[in-house]
Order: C-alpha cells, then sequence, then structure tokens
C-alpha cells in the first residue's frame, strides 16, 4: 500500500495533539476518507490500521477534509482538555454536513467506548462511533450508518491485536515507524481510563512483530518503536504443545537482530515490570536505543500509593540506580501529574526531588485532570486548587527545563552517532536528527554525502534547550 501523509502538533502534555490530513492516493477509489488523530503513539498506530482497513474496502484517502465522504476523528480521553478540543473540532466539522449532507463523521478510540450515548444521541455530533478493538466492522457500521440508523461497536475483545494487517504508514519520513506489539491494560492505575477504555491486556503474535519490523527494514525504514501500554509485561506463547514463551526482553533482541542498521526503541515502560533482562539486553545490542520512558507521576510515596502505582518513591529511585548501573549512558524521561488529590507542599517537593535525582532528559507534565469512571474519581476528592495546580506545574516545568539545558550542556565535546531523519526545520541547509538517547541533533550538510536514513558521526560543539548542535567527523 502506498505511504500517506500526516501532520501533527505538538502541546505541552503527553504526546500532544495531531492533526492528520492525507495525501491523495494515486489508485482510484469510489470513495475518500479524512482521519486526525489525537493523544498517544498507541492512537497514531490504530490510524495506520484503520487507514489499512478503508483502504481495502475502497475508500481511499483525501488531504482536504470537505471532499471527503468519511470523516473520522482518533480521539483521546487522558485528560479534560483533549475531550474538549475534540468536542469542539466534531462541531466545526459538522458544518460540512450542509455542503455534503451525505459525508458521515465517525469518532474512534478512546472517548468512542466512554461518551458514545452523549455523542450519538445527546449531542449527535457523529454518525458512528468504533471503540479500540472494533476497527475491522467499520465497513459494516459505515454501511448503517448510510442507511441511517446508529452505527456503534464500543465491545472491547480479550483477544484482538490486529496481528495480521499490514498498517498504512501514516505520517511517514520513511525512516521511523511504530510497531504495535500488545493492547490494553492490566494496571489500575487510579488517575486512568486506559483499562476502561483499551481493555485488558493482551499480546501480539511475537513472529508477526518481528516480520513487520523486517518488512520495515526491507522498505528503507531504519527505527521503529515497539508500542504497547505496558512494554515490559510483554508476554507471547505459541498456544500448542511444547509452547514457546517470548517475553519483551526475547523480542528486544529478536528484533535488534533484523539489522544492526536498525534501530529499535520502545514505549512505555511500567517502573515495576522492567526487568534486568531488559536492561542487559538494551546494553548488549548497540543498535537498541539507550533511552527508556519511565513515567513516575509523582515522587511521594504516599501520593503513589493513592495513585495505586504499587511502587514507593525509594523503589522507583534504586530502579534509576539500577538502569544508570547497567547502562551509564542511557537517557531517562517521564509523566508527572502535579495536584493529584491531597498533594501537599511536601509531596510536590518530593516530586521536584525525584526529578533532579532521575536528571530526566524529558517530561510530559501535566496537572492532574479527573476523569469519570476512574478509582481516582470514585474515591477522592478532587480537592487542590486550579492556581494551585498550575503554579506546581509551573514549577515542574521550570525544573525540567533546568535539567534538559544541564543535560545538554553534558554532551559538548561529545561524538554521537546520529541517525539522519531529514531536513532542519529551519533550513535545508542543515541534516536533522537524533542520537541513541533521542536526543535531536542539528548538524551541516556541505561536504558530506549523505542521504536521509543514513548514520552520521556528530560532534556536539553547542546546544540550546531542546537541541544539540554539531558537526560531523570525516
Amino acid at each position: 500500500m502506498p505511504d500517506l501523509i500526516t501532520h501533527t502538533k505538538q502541546d505541552e502534555s503527553r504526546q500532544g495533539e495531531a492533526y492528520a490530513p492525507f495525501v491523495n492516493d494515486p489508485v482510484s477509489y469510489g470513495k475518500k476518507f479524512y482521519i486526525e488523530s489525537y493523544g498517544c503513539a498507541m492512537n497514531f498506530s490504530d490510524s495506520e490500521i484503520v487507514a489499512s482497513i478503508l483502504q481495502e474496502n475502497g475508500f481511499g484517502a483525501t488531504r482536504n477534509y470537505a471532499e471527503a465522504d468519511l470523516i473520522l476523528i482518533n480521539t483521546c480521553s487522558i485528560r479534560e482538555k483533549a475531550e474538549q478540543t475534540v468536542r469542539k473540532r466534531l462541531n466545526d466539522l459538522r458544518t460540512i454536513k450542509e455542503d455534503k449532507p451525505g459525508a458521515l463523521i465517525g469518532v474512534l478510540g478512546c472517548m468512542a467506548e466512554r461518551l458514545k450515548s452523549k455523542l450519538l444521541e445527546e449531542e449527535k455530533l457523529v454518525d458512528l462511533v468504533v471503540g479500540p478493538d472494533a476497527y475491522r466492522t467499520l465497513p459494516g457500521l459505515i454501511e448503517e450508518a448510510n442507511d441511517g440508523q446508529k452505527a456503534v461497536n464500543v465491545l472491547l475483545s480479550r483477544e484482538e491485536t490486529y496481528a495480521d494487517i499490514s498498517p498504512v504508514r501514516l505520517n511517514s519520513n520513511g525512516i521511523n515507524a511504530f510497531v504495535s506489539i500488545m493492547r490494553g491494560c492490566n494496571n489500575m492505575c487510579s488517575f486512568c481510563v486506559v483499562p476502561f477504555t483499551r481493555g485488558r491486556e493482551r499480546s501480539r503474535d511475537a513472529d508477526s512483530i518481528v516480520k513487520e519490523c523486517q518488512d520495515l527494514f526491507n522498505q528503507g525504514f531504519r527505527e521503529v518503536t515497539l508500542l504497547g501500554q505496558n512494554v515490559d509485561s510483554y508476554y507471547w506463547n505459541t498456544g500448542v504443545n511444547g509452547e514457546i514463551v517470548v517475553t519483551f526482553a526475547q523480542l528486544l533482541e529478536r528484533v535488534a537482530q533484523v539489522s544492526p542498521l536498525l534501530r529499535v526503541r520502545f514505549s512505555t515502560s511500567h517502573p515495576k515490570d522492567i526487568t534486568d533482562d531488559v536492561l542487559h539486553t538494551m546494553a548488549r545490542y548497540e543498535n537498541i536505543c539507550k533511552y527508556i520512558h519511565l513515567p513516575v507521576q509523582s515522587g511521594s510515596t504516599r501520593i503513589l500509593q493513592l495513585m495505586n502505582r504499587t511502587y514507593t518513591r525509594e523503589w522507583y529511585l534504586a530502579k534509576v540506580d539500577r538502569i544508570k548501573a547497567i547502562m551509564p549512558d542511557c537517557s531517562l524521561s517521564s509523566d508527572i501529574i502535579a495536584g493529584f488529590c491531597t498533594e501537599t507542599e511536601e509531596d510536590h517537593q518530593d516530586t521536584l526531588s525525584i526529578m533532579e535525582y532521575s536528571g530526566y532528559d524529558y517530561s510530559y507534565m501535566f496537572f492532574y485532570s479527573e476523569r469519570p469512571g476512574t478509582l481516582a474519581a470514585r474515591r477522592y476528592q478532587d480537592d487542590i486548587p486550579e492556581d494551585v495546580k498550575k503554579r506546581r506545574l509551573d514549577e515542574i516545568i521550570n525544573m525540567q527545563r533546568k535539567l534538559s539545558h544541564e543535560s545538554n550542556l553534558k554532551d559538548l565535546g561529545k561524538t554521537f552517532k546520529v541517525l539522519i531523519e531529514g531536513d532542519s526545520k529551519k533550513s535545508d541547509a542543515d541534516w536533522m536528527g537524533r542520537t541513541s538517547q533521542y536526543k535531536v541533533v542539528v548538524f551541516p550538510k556541505a561536504g558530506h554525502a549523505l542521504n536521509k536514513g543514513d548514520y552520521a558521526m556528530v560532534t556536539i560543539d553547542d546546544c540550546t534547550g531542546g537541541t544539540l548542535l554539531g558537526k560531523i567527523v570525516q
């Protein structure tokens, strides 16, 4: 299938919001579809599966939503702001009905499961609602909606992994790709809606994952990110006599063995589940990137217990120490929530201090937003005033800026292997790429016969708050 293109826009929170208009497909199709994705990397990966299903069923892609017969919004429920953004977008899109009465508007993903009745019946914003495990039924639901019926399928599955579907690569630079290895989550963090919107954990067939990564490499991709709500709990067996069990560490090794030229990343790790086997596998293979996203959420043991994170402050710090002992050059990033229920100033100071100890290179930071249906919404009062939440979040952001800048200063004079992803945003005379530690590097092209997808050895001689600047070493 041809590659399609999306555009993304980062915001201040987890993974940002994304707009995803498509390039016109050269193949002639009877109808056209348009899709936008919001939220985490899993949503972007799901949109690639949806695009594949639609193309197999006679829908071609369009960049212009005004000419689309089908408009889909892949949604996020992680924060109230994300839902508000989607609602506003749906209201804006309803005006298309005036010019094109036959057009259908649908909602996919986490909001679909949570707000199906409101979106369809009370607010009449959409024509169809499809949950994360029901994308195979989309063609049938489209027919139902065309006949004027309420088209809904938000049933969760204990088996669905979409392992047999070859995703259409969206927002693709031809170098980096997401590969989903599991779906759902068994962790019941009290603030999180994911177990209710994406269902229970199930792992994808390891052979299909390795094959997808091999196919991507053969197509010219040079980096894959293995995706799951909690990749470290990946566990797959053949289910036949003489079962072969594959753990995440073993899967990581198998993907790394596709080629030494294929970089391997993964997200997200739960601190309670990442094992020494994973860390030693990372250390053993140069092409497994030395970068771990290790969400802490809070630095206070008391708050962590209320969040049902199942680890203490001391346990988390010991895990950070273990990572650094096995891989001294490993970069860390995190998720942090300011102003969770009952959080005191002392709890907040614990968060700032755990950030400083861990030395995060990046963080996704936001203040607590109560989500209906979660354990926290049922058990605890959202009792921290918004102005206090915002002030604490500002302090967390300032701490992260300080840590990121200090980390970049430590890289001055060092030489890194950089995977070239494309032109710099500011100048096509410069390349932009990333280190194994996921840091962005910008360096001049002049005098070097390199292409996108090549590796370059770059010595860092300057930096900004978020970017390393350097020159290629001959």
